[in-house]
């Protein structure tokens, strides 16, 4: 028999594993997600309050009841008592419209950071450091304020000479652009 014979097989036995039903919820909270994605925050707060909110306190019996229930040291009682003590920041994204249930664009924000760590080992000074540093900060702020990185460093190098005063270097700041 194939693989999608036997899972129905098993599924037609009801025999569904702690770790499937834990996905279960985890795959109806995205899917909420999903369908509120062209919605504006106040919407997206609304229908998490009314949908999310319920979902995730229903998933947070669902540990309770079952972290009682597995055996300390194996892998899904550490993922159940992890997702527990994590309660109130896995929560934390209902009580606004515009967070994200995932931190995924924050780790991508972060991975040029990651990748160029071991470049970073060869800055010869502090000093060859912290342009370093500064120059990602911008490229970054840059990103995350929807500029093309590099005409806005240009953007930077064209009007810094003259920026002689604090409004003016604010002026150059990615969200002012």
């Amino acid at each position: 028999a194939n693989k999608s014979t036997d899972t129905k097989a098993k599924a037609k036995k009801g025999v569904v594993s702690k770790a499937d039903v834990a996905l279960s919820y985890i795959r109806k909270l995205y899917r909420v997600e999903s369908n509120l994605a062209d919605k504006t925050d106040a919407e997206r707060l609304t229908a998490r309050q009314e949908i999310s909110v319920p979902l995730l306190n229903e998933f947070k019996q669902w540990l309770e009841t079952n972290a009682a229930r597995i055996m300390k040291g194996g892998a899904l009682r550490a993922a159940i008592d992890y997702t527990l003590n994590q309660w109130p920041y896995l929560v934390g994204y209902c009580e606004r419209g515009d967070l994200m249930i995932s931190n995924v664009m924050a780790e991508n924000a972060i991975r040029p950071f990651a990748i160029g760590r071991k470049n970073w080992l060869f800055a010869d000074t502090r000093k060859g450091a912290e342009a370093s540093a500064a120059c990602y900060s911008l490229i970054e702020t840059a990103k995350a304020n929807n500029l093309d990185p590099q005409a806005y460093i240009k953007h930077i190098l064209d009007h810094i000479a003259v920026a002689d005063t604090l409004e003016k270097l604010e002026a150059l700041l990615p969200w002012n652009v």
